[in-house]
């Protein structure tokens, strides 16, 4: 009995996926859990695995395709099943054998010689037939006629019903192209300036970053944002560092200012349950546990790594954990469940030079920390001027859950904790 392969839902947010690479291909005999295909979901690039078994008949989604969640993009079934009923209305991508049989070659046919001009008018070239007003065409043969800049609607289709398949495109394209008309009279420009040239590139959007922009754009719009800022000394926590760096890097580890942030602010988190919290409409959800999400920048744009139940994880192993995760984030191979559920966001850009920023929250959380770089700053203390590292931090809060007072208090909270880090293990 035949399969069909859908566009699964291979990450808990994911609403469309685009074929990376086929594993498979038309032909290929497959068995129940081979690797069909590579995904790329809106935060990771994931394997698509075959759900039953026989010969992968047809591909409807190309390379670089994209197709919602739930979408047919293929069909497994044996080699002479009738799979016609199951190919989506405009025809495979490949001309796989779904659907009538195609000619048995994909060379284009030799075109009959023009007919001398007559005085009878004579009939228009056919093109293939319109749907709606759209031409009839496969998905392969239109990404194809895209690339090579061919014009759909010119071509006369070969395939089931005059459908344009792949064979058209490319007997398009190996065509040689017609001779420009010469202008009668060319004029030549009255001044060129080869340096003034102008132009742009199209950046084709990638699932990643088509979520970053629905989801903060979701956030920023209806999410009642307001900030607080503080000024923390970072004089102990920098002799801190150095001091347990001395223990560690002999195993091959050492702790970033960051991970004390993130130590920090899971103690905060804990003493101030009203901040580590969710907004879910008509209620508001107050966390017993305390899992944080890290900002994490990769080619796409960023993602957040969770550092789970960071409360009772000691400095190093909470730097193990986001050097390794960030890692795989930046290579695509996060698991959903390592990127999803966190309670609380960090998102730090102090070492890309940058004082002070404010960040956009992840709905549902409630809050998210924008944290600068540790600079050596003039400041008065006691009445005279000594030169300590500070550090700048900025609390997004969701007005909803978080009022001033309560973001305040927890701020005042971190912040003792910063400049006496003992605190942060009373």
């Amino acid at each position: 009995m035949a399969t069909k392969v859908h566009m699964e839902a291979l990450s808990p947010t994911m609403e469309e996926g685009q074929v990376v690479r086929w594993l498979k291909a038309e032909g290929d005999a497959v068995a129940n859990g081979d690797l069909l295909a590579e995904i790329e979901t809106d935060k990771a690039t994931m394997e698509l695995v075959a759900r039953g078994d026989g010969i992968l008949r047809s591909i409807f989604v190309a390379e670089g395709g994209t197709a919602p969640v739930g979408e047919v993009i293929g069909v497994i079934a044996s080699a002479d099943e009738d799979i016609s009923a199951l190919v989506p209305e405009g025809g495979g991508s490949s001309g796989g054998g779904a659907s009538a049989p195609a000619p048995a070659s994909d060379a284009p046919e030799t075109p009959a010689p023009a007919a001398a001009p007559s005085a009878a008018a004579a009939p228009a070239p056919a093109t293939a037939p319109a749907e709606g007003g759209r031409v009839k065409a496969s998905p392969l043969a239109r990404r194809l006629a895209q690339d090579a800049g061919v014009d759909l609607a010119a071509l006369a289709g070969s395939g089931p019903g005059g459908r344009i398949v792949k064979r058209d495109v490319e007997a398009a394209k190996s065509a040689p192209p017609a001779a420009p008309a010469r202008p009668a009279t060319p004029a030549p420009a009255p001044w060129s300036d080869a340096g003034a040239q102008e132009g742009f590139e199209e950046v084709r959007v990638s699932q990643m970053r088509k979520t970053i922009a629905r989801r903060l754009t979701e956030s920023l719009a209806p999410v009642p944002h307001f900030f607080l800022t503080i000024d923390v000394d970072m004089t102990r926590v920098a002799a801190a560092r150095r001091r347990i760096n001395a223990l560690v890097e002999g195993d091959g580890d050492r702790v970033s200012y960051n991970d004390f942030v993130l130590k920090a602010t899971a103690a905060a988190l804990v003493r101030h349950p009203d901040c580590n919290a969710a907004w879910f409409g008509d209620h508001i959800k107050r966390y017993h546990h305390v899992h944080i999400g890290v900002a994490v920048a990769i080619d796409d744009g960023l993602i957040t790594p969770v550092v789970k139940h960071a409360d009772r994880k000691g400095l190093v192993q909470i730097s193990r954990e986001v050097k390794e995760m960030a890692g795989r984030a930046r290579q695509k191979k996060l698991a959903p469940d390592e990127y999803t559920g966190s309670t609380f966001s960090v998102s730090n850009l102090g070492m890309f030079g940058i004082h002070e920023f404010t960040a956009i929250i992840n709905p549902p959380e409630a809050g998210i920390l924008a944290v600068g770089g540790v600079e050596d700053t003039p400041t008065v203390v006691d009445g005279e001027v000594v030169v300590q590292p500070r550090m700048r931090v900025t609390m997004s809060c969701d007005h909803r859950v978080i009022d001033g007072a309560q973001g305040s208090r927890f701020l005042q909270t971190l912040k003792a904790m910063l400049e006496e880090p003992a605190a942060i293990l009373v």
